[in-house]
């Protein structure tokens, strides 16, 4: 029979997590209140900030049990903060694809020259003024290795434009020039193919989730097995906006006689959510993944509340997690009708815990081929 662990399987699993008096994910063009359904008012959580917790999580392990080996695997592409051009940049130099051609020239003019020798040891990562001996002359040239992306040069421009404005005046138009001789990375299908791969091998979430990576330096288009539904709230929540005050002053000039600074916060009561996942074995054979990856993701599903601890989201934990796995890869059974095993009843019109609720999993004459495993 099929495991819930087996990347050459199908699998369709169905979340159950509630919150106690916080906000599990607010929206940002409603004032951050809790997002809901308009029409019925149930709450909603988006798979994006599933998959945020996800990552989270897979970066904790990283860094407190994975092995050596397993860190080369284990690399997270939508990092908190990060710069997706700078990370599918890694693949092209990972992989020992020219990310732009080195050039090198002499330089001529001698206010030039003067002012690269004195920016010399301020010349940002991959430039190299080099000066040789030939018979009695010196011959001095600038090499770039042709490794910089756009925001990188503009960033290496400013900082030399403020050591010293003269100087970098003078070698501002030589420079530019180099720069522009290296021209552009050749992205054909191979080097985006080598690419793609590569990102598919080093980073977790482009393996599990897919990514869209054809933005700077192109890495292709990545479709993840592993796909995740908005979560919503059994019933209908209630969002609520309270005001807080602060008895501080920010700035040391500002008046103290009154002390109060008055701030917002937004939650709701209770709810309890249901979400739904699907795992492809199609996809997870063109990404690469492994039965320790997908291992991975049933743990980090169950570990993740207690990392996402925050006084706004308040109590939140995962309350079911139930995996039907299929025998064939195309799948056993409908999803949906797998799903509907799953059922959730209240026992009051305004629960406030989860023991106001009932879940029920019919676990009887399941279809042929398909295993139910109840992690939580």
């Amino acid at each position: 029979m099929p495991s819930y662990t087996d990347p050459n399987c199908r699998h369709d699993f169905v979340l159950l997590f509630d919150v106690l008096d916080g906000n599990p994910n607010g929206d940002p063009d409603g004032g951050n209140l809790p997002r809901t359904d308009a029409e019925t008012m149930q709450g909603l959580v988006t798979d994006v900030c599933l998959k945020r917790k996800v990552r989270n999580y897979v970066e904790v392990y990283c860094d407190c049990e994975a092995t050596e080996a397993e860190k080369e695997r284990l690399k997270i592409f939508v990092e908190h903060q990060g710069v997706l051009n700078e990370q599918i940049r890694r693949a092209y130099v990972g992989s020992g694809l020219p990310v732009s051609e080195p050039v090198s020239d002499v330089i001529k003019d001698p206010k030039v020259l003067t002012a690269l020798r004195n920016l010399k040891d301020e010349l940002p990562k991959g430039f190299t003024l080099e000066e040789e001996e030939e018979g009695d002359n010196v011959v001095s040239s600038l090499a770039y290795s042709g490794e910089l992306d756009a925001e990188e040069l503009k960033a290496a421009y400013k900082d030399l434009e403020s050591l010293s404005d003269s100087d970098w005046k003078a070698a501002k138009k030589f420079v530019e020039a180099l720069v522009k001789k290296s021209g552009k990375p050749a992205k054909t299908g191979k080097n985006i193919e080598t690419a793609k791969n590569w990102m598919c091998a080093n980073f977790y979430d482009v393996r599990m989730f897919g990514a869209v990576m054809s933005t700077g330096l192109n890495a292709g288009q990545v479709r993840g097995p592993l796909q995740l539904t908005f979560a919503r709230s059994i019933d209908p929540v209630l969002p609520l906006d309270w005001s807080i005050t602060r008895m501080a002053v920010t700035d040391a000039k500002e008046d103290r006689v009154n002390l109060q600074t008055m701030g917002r916060k937004t939650q709701i009561p209770y709810g309890l959510y249901r979400g739904f996942g699907f795992f492809s074995p199609f996809l997870a054979k063109q990404t690469g993944v492994t039965e320790a990856d997908l291992a991975l993701f049933w743990q980090a599903l169950q570990g993740m509340w207690e990392l996402d601890r925050s006084a706004s989201r308040g109590l939140m934990a995962l309350r079911g997690l139930y995996i039907f796995s299929h025998e064939k890869p195309l799948g056993n059974a409908p999803a949906h009708k797998l799903f509907d095993r799953v059922t959730v009843q209240s026992a009051t019109n305004t629960p406030r815990a989860f023991t106001d609720y009932g879940v029920d999993v019919n676990e009887e004459d399941l279809p042929e081929g398909v295993t139910l495993t109840k992690l939580v």
